[in-house]
């Protein structure tokens, strides 16, 4: 190559990568996903370059449904809300008002909760549910898979259809990608709706691929749903070769359905741009039990991290115990600082994460984050069984969080998720049986074991911390 064209290719690099770094930089994104995508940039050549199209645009400030639609489906969730409301206790009062602000989250009463440790035993009550549908049925899964959980599930939905029950499906596109197209074609044939959220493609494949539906949710008639962290996948139901695949999933009865399919149509009208207005989709509903449920959806369109904030000021105001379950722990600062000065101060903090997880990588970037844990006096636990893919956050004796969202940046940042808040203390009672429960299957880490692993482990954890935003 003649030197000259050399030059001229090497200075328009080179102006390519200042001009990334000063919009990275105007963005006022947060530093510590400023500095590792500059790191990237200005230490792999192209590699680095490459990488940023792909995964490191910052589409925050687009809107995928507009403000009159959301505020319209908003409406139709407030006129769907029970008539009698009742009482928030009063330290969680301003944590319903964040999440109503911010998150445009409204408190529902009575629903009933019941929670599924086991894949197998989540299948078999949806499947039930799917069963006994009548009018409609409105799935979103991030992984939709055509393994046999799938097929059985693919299956029932198209038997309903038959029936002439309206079914839509919403599945994520990457996490769906080795998907055959056929699975999905046979259930439109057969008259299902079933679209990709956010369909990945050239040439806007550099600008959606980064920004995932996590959401699991599935609504039948309106009247009883699911919410919580199961794929349709086979690995849920009968784990992996190396253990089991823990996880926890949701049946809501009542009026807290209601939130979930405002979620899904939200979500069918950004993919469709079609609102679906009829008033059977919020039929009134049985009130179960006395607890209040806040429904939060979240992404990284917008101007706010509502689950970020919510999650933050929970675990600031905790006075006895803040008790966590996730796969991944991959904290911002805040929630770091937050969950260590809790810790400090004599709560009761936990954190049960999985001896072993499905991504070296992070296993690697979240030990690192354990040695101060450990220092400011919380307890960790490493699940044995298997894998652990449960989330949850309990505050205390009357708040559990529950849904799809782990700890960590992705899911704070840039997934699209969905969490309950439910406010009541028989059912932080139940969840923290269930706490327990994985706790007598996991192993305490004493600082005394932790402190003393090798120097190449703790400079590999260190090293891959540093990426710990972009994972």
């Amino acid at each position: 190559m003649p030197p000259l064209l050399t030059y001229l290719l090497f200075g328009i690099y080179a102006v390519t990568i200042l001009g990334i770094v000063l919009v990275i930089i105007t963005d006022n994104r947060n530093p510590l996903k400023t500095v590792p995508w500059i790191v990237v940039l200005l230490f792999a050549p192209v590699v680095g370059l490459l990488f940023y199209f792909f995964f490191g645009q910052n589409l925050s400030k687009r809107r995928i449904l507009s403000r009159r639609m959301r505020k319209r489906i908003h409406m139709q969730l407030l006129e769907a809300g029970p008539d009698e409301r009742k009482e928030l206790p009063a330290q969680y009062r301003p944590l319903a008002r964040l999440l109503g602000n911010a998150g445009h989250s409204i408190p529902l009463c009575g629903s009933r909760i019941t929670p599924y440790v086991d894949g197998a035993s989540k299948m078999e009550a949806l499947l039930g549910d799917i069963a006994a549908a009548h009018d409609h049925i409105h799935l979103q899964y991030y992984i939709l898979n055509d393994d046999t959980t799938g097929l059985r599930l693919r299956n029932a939905l198209m038997a309903k259809a038959r029936e002439g029950v309206e079914i839509r499906i919403l599945y994520d596109d990457v996490g769906s990608s080795s998907v055959h197209k056929r699975f999905f074609e046979e259930m439109r044939r057969a008259g299902i709706e079933v679209r990709p959220f956010l369909h990945v493609k050239f040439p806007l494949f550099t600008s959606k691929v980064n920004y995932r539906n996590h959401r699991k949710i599935a609504v039948i008639d309106g009247r009883t749903g699911y919410i919580g962290g199961m794929n349709i996948a086979d690995r849920y139901v009968v784990g992996t070769d190396w253990g089991t695949w823990r996880d926890t999933h949701f049946r809501v009865e009542g009026p807290g359905v209601a939130g979930l399919q405002a979620s899904f149509l939200s979500d069918w009208a950004a993919t469709t741009r079609i609102r679906l207005r009829d008033e059977r989709y919020y039929p009134r509903t049985e009130r179960f039990t006395h607890n209040i449920m806040q429904v939060l959806p979240s992404g990284p369109f917008g101007k706010w991290r509502t689950l970020l904030q919510a999650d933050s000021y929970a675990i600031a105001n905790a006075r006895r115990r803040i008790w966590i379950e996730t796969p991944y722990f991959l904290p911002s600062d805040v929630l770091n600082t937050a969950l260590q000065t809790a810790a400090l101060a004599g709560i009761d903090v936990r954190l049960l994460l999985p001896a072993r997880s499905d991504s070296r990588v992070v296993d690697l970037a979240t030990h690192s984050f354990l040695d101060d844990m450990l220092k400011a006096g919380a307890k960790v636990y490493f699940y044995q069984p298997g894998f652990l893919h449960s989330k949850l956050l309990l505050i205390d004796d009357g708040l559990s969080v529950i849904g799809s969202a782990n700890m960590d940046f992705r899911s704070f940042e840039h997934n699209f998720e969905i969490n309950a808040f439910v406010y009541d203390g028989d059912f932080a009672a139940v969840m923290a049986d269930i706490f327990h429960r994985d706790m007598e299957q996991s192993r305490l880490v004493t600082p005394g074991e932790w402190f003393h692993r090798p120097r190449s482990r703790r400079f590999a954890e260190s090293l891959m911390r540093l990426f710990s935003p972009l994972l």
